[in-house]
């Protein structure tokens, strides 16, 4: 008997995992996993193009790679945390502020 070893995940040049054959990362399913504690099933509806294989395996993926992904997901959270301080303090912002406390 034979068996077939079928990931789903390619790894791209710059590290990024991604589903097969589709513009979904893997991260994108893990940030729905985390943030909705959503099953794969529930997922599966939201991504109606993914199988429950791939989904499967994407999760699989992250938990493979646990500690590198949270810290993907960490740096990408100080990221937008550090873009919307310095938004929140732009001269722009400041003068739409001014002008609604006038008005």
């Amino acid at each position: 008997m034979s068996s077939a070893v079928v990931s789903h995940i390619q790894v791209d040049d710059h590290g990024v995992a991604w589903i097969d054959n589709t513009n979904v990362k893997v991260i994108e399913v893990v940030l729905d996993k985390l943030a909705h504690g959503s099953s794969a099933e529930e997922m599966h509806f939201q991504y109606p193009h993914l199988s429950l294989a791939q989904i499967y395996a994407a999760l699989a993926f992250y938990y493979d790679h646990q500690p590198e992904m949270d810290g993907e997901i960490d740096r990408r959270l100080a990221e937008v945390e550090q873009r919307a301080s310095e938004q929140s303090q732009s001269p722009f912002r400041e003068r739409l502020q001014r002008r609604e406390m006038r008005e």
